[in-house]
């Protein structure tokens, strides 16, 4: 069964870090592109980056670009979100699937940024 799995969020400061993991299992995660998105409260599940499959192009929006970095460790079967200068306006639940989502969703794991 074809399945992913978002870890690593938590409750932090504005302007720090956190790095979410996106594992996957059932299936090879570096013959797929990788997507981010998120879900603030009350609103749409909206994409925030990608990664193309051979790991050479990127696309962030401009919300995060600068601030959100994606990759992914082919070993592991893992990709991972990493997040710094964090702001209140990214409190919301992250999820990982392909841009052009083809997986079932997972839980997300939930970041709040706040004092």
């Amino acid at each position: 069964q074809s399945k992913l799995e978002e870890s690593g969020g938590g409750l932090v400061q504005p302007g720090g870090s956190l790095t979410l993991s996106c594992e996957a299992s059932g299936f090879t995660l570096e013959y797929y592109a990788i997507g981010w998105f998120r879900q603030a409260p009350g609103k749409k599940r909206e994409g925030v980056g990608c990664l193309s499959t051979n790991g050479a192009m990127t696309y962030y929006e401009d919300s995060v670009k600068g601030r959100f970095t994606i990759s992914r460790d082919s070993g592991k079967n893992t990709a991972y979100l990493q997040m710094n200068d964090l702001k209140p306006e990214d409190t919301a639940v992250y999820y990982c699937n392909t841009p052009t989502p083809i997986w079932d969703w997972g839980q997300g794991t939930q970041v709040t940024v706040s004092t």
